[in-house]
């Protein structure tokens, strides 16, 4: 059988990673190339003729609604599976109007995102932007699958802040999860944490900046003066911090986030 084609729009490092190590050996699906530049896509997708393209919204130069506007008006038209972050029905209905056969959340799981690429190539080619039973279908799975995404973070980070000590009666205990979770959506946010995370955290619980930042680094203290230096590396799988050595809210925020994408988040 005929490998399906598949082109990557993602200027997510992580991604690409992700997707040349699942992809390099496939028996259905042939990988042709990754493109991160939203000004190159159509031109790429123009060139290789996939069958599938996995796109994401957000890209430098050119935004992915535009991109994917382009590529349903190709002929032939692959399918394109909109790949994001950005974790709001709105995205997804309006990914759908303009084309798109699907819509699935990052990080992405191996078998889901096989099983979606099979299903892609299984259904027929419809104007998906006329079949509101269609959006209003993908939207009803997105926000379903999205809401236990949600409660299985919630549920993971509150058995691993038991574990390393972080009470859930302190203020840093909420802002400690938010930040985590936004981590795992946006990893390049770690590199913005004065600037975009605090702000945002602290606009979502009607408080400031500051008191975010003071409240997780307040967590963290309270983890470590508890003591429980051997449940911290536990966490991680290995000697990451001795007695002495407290890392910063960057630090840890980003630990865990790596840690949790790793466990397939």
């Amino acid at each position: 059988m005929e490998k399906i084609k598949l082109v990557i729009i993602d200027d997510s490092a992580q991604m690409k990673k992700f997707a040349r190590e699942h992809f390099a050996n496939h028996a259905q699906i042939e990988l042709l190339c990754e493109i991160n530049d939203g000004a190159q896509a159509v031109d790429a997708v123009i060139q290789h003729k996939p069958d599938v393209v996995l796109l994401d919204l957000v890209l430098p130069n050119r935004d992915g609604y535009a991109v994917l506007e382009d590529i349903t008006k190709l002929n032939p038209t692959p399918k394109v599976v909109v790949t994001t972050a950005l974790s709001s029905s709105n995205f997804v209905h309006r990914a759908m109007q303009l084309g798109a056969s699907y819509f699935m959340v990052k990080p992405l799981n191996e078998l889901d995102l096989d099983r979606v690429i099979m299903e892609q190539m299984r259904s027929p080619s419809v104007v998906y932007n006329t079949d509101q039973k269609r959006v209003d279908a993908v939207i009803a799975q997105y926000s379903t699958a999205n809401k236990q995404r949600q409660h299985n973070m919630d549920e993971r980070l509150s058995n691993i802040f038991i574990t390393v000590g972080i009470p859930a009666h302190i203020k840093g205990y909420q802002f400690l999860r938010e930040a985590i979770k936004m981590a795992i959506d946006s990893p390049e946010i770690i590199n913005s944490i004065t600037k975009k995370l605090y702000p945002s955290i602290a606009e979502r619980f009607d408080t400031s900046a500051s008191k975010v930042e003071r409240a997780i680094r307040h967590a963290i203290e309270v983890a470590w003066n508890r003591g429980k230096i051997e449940n911290i590396n536990s966490v991680f799988g290995l000697q990451v911090y001795g007695t002495n050595e407290k890392p910063t809210n960057g630090e840890f925020i980003a630990l865990l986030a790596d840690k949790m994408l790793v466990e397939g988040c």
